[in-house]
């Protein structure tokens, strides 16, 4: 793929390029949320510490939690932008997953953290001294958090960077935390009743979901999860634009990192076009869907399919229709008839809820009760991008 990354011109879209821009924009912004969070986090600390508040104490601590995660992030992200080298060729953008593992885990044993230390609260109360200025800090600092997490949600979704949106929307609700914390002061100068304890023990709840659904994520991302909707769409509209495509089927793609794919794909294609023909088409896919996508098409495979056998066109149609009339059969491809060897080749994307043996048994008998004098070719393709 050397070759279409080096036909980059003036004018075209550079996915190198935008993966430099990607980082810059990660590092800025993390940047942006670590001195945020530590100044917070002293802050809040202070007021902790003084009014006896475990709450407040507890608050800190996360934003304490939030600028580590940050710094991890931008170490995730310098790490994951090195070139590939010959021990890994296809980069290290899956780095960034590792990265946000090891957030998750911090996030984690900050929520199990502050959640033993709210139920020691429960068990021994200590009661909390409010000042008024404790107060201030602790409105102003929901403020301060709602402006941070809209700016660090906005810049991750301008990049594409699943660890800034999570650090935004855990920002904003971060703010939405602090605002109990708030009104449970309030309830105590008023009322003197204290929630201290029990606000915490939410706070720490609120804590642990975010870790775990966060790592969770991230195992996703690990194992291999299904293809990106959007890109998948994009690839295989740049695919159809071209007159001699027919359709593209069996698009796979193999993420690694966040925004770094490579694919391997099947086009219909006419049977009266020539290999040379072929060659110039899909090299030209490859390039326009680089270009476009940032997607590395590693291979294209072909379909042909008939293009003057009428006979092969009303097998196709009544095989397509028979397959079909199963739920779980959800595409027919790759046709092809050849009535004069009497051999019949099709692919069929099938569904998770039907076993492959299953599948591969029915189809068989059925077309073969269609068409007892044909060979049949039939393969079951996974269901992996939409």
């Amino acid at each position: 793929m050397s070759e279409i990354i080096d036909q980059n011109g003036a004018g075209q879209p550079n996915p190198a390029a935008d993966a430099e821009n990607r980082e810059r924009v990660i590092v800025r912004t993390s940047m942006v949320g670590i001195v945020t969070n530590v100044f917070l986090a002293a802050f809040k600390a202070a007021v902790g510490l003084l009014s006896k508040s475990i709450a407040v104490t507890l608050d800190a601590v996360n934003n304490l939690s939030d600028a580590l995660s940050s710094v991890i992030t931008i170490i995730g992200a310098r790490l994951a932008a090195r070139k590939p080298d010959r021990k890994h060729p296809l980069g290290h953008g899956r780095v960034e997953y590792l990265s946000s593992m090891i957030v998750a885990a911090i996030v984690l044993y900050a929520g199990l953290t502050s959640l033993i230390e709210s139920v020691k609260k429960i068990l021994q109360p200590e009661a909390a001294d409010y000042s008024t200025v404790s107060l201030i800090i602790i409105a102003v600092a929901i403020g301060v958090k709602l402006v941070l997490g809209s700016y660090v949600k906005k810049q991750g979704e301008k990049v594409n960077s699943g660890a800034l949106i999570a650090s935004g929307s855990d920002a904003s609700f971060d703010a939405i935390l602090s605002a109990s914390v708030l009104a449970s002061a309030i309830i105590y100068l008023i009322w003197g009743v204290s929630l201290e304890a029990y606000v915490g023990v939410l706070i720490s709840v609120f804590i642990i979901k975010a870790g775990v659904e966060m790592m969770s994520e991230t195992i996703s991302d690990i194992v291999g999860r299904r293809g990106d909707p959007e890109v998948s769409r994009k690839v295989k509209e740049l695919l159809n634009e071209e007159p001699e495509v027919r359709g593209a089927y069996d698009l796979n793609l193999f993420n690694y990192g966040p925004d770094r794919y490579y694919g391997s794909v099947h086009v219909e294609l006419p049977d009266t076009m020539t290999v040379e023909q072929v060659d110039q088409l899909t090299r030209r896919l490859e390039t326009r869907v680089y270009r476009e996508t940032g997607v590395i098409l590693t291979g294209i495979g072909v379909y042909s399919y008939n293009t003057s056998n009428e006979e092969a066109s009303r097998i196709r149609n009544r095989v397509q229709q028979q397959v079909l009339s199963h739920d779980w059969a959800l595409q027919v491809h790759g046709f092809y008839a050849d009535t004069e060897k009497k051999t019949l080749r099709f692919d069929v994307v099938i569904s998770f809820d039907i076993s492959r043996e299953e599948a591969l048994k029915t189809i068989c008998s059925e077309v073969r009760a269609l068409y007892p004098d044909y060979s049949l070719t039939v393969v079951l393709d996974v269901d992996a991008t939409d």
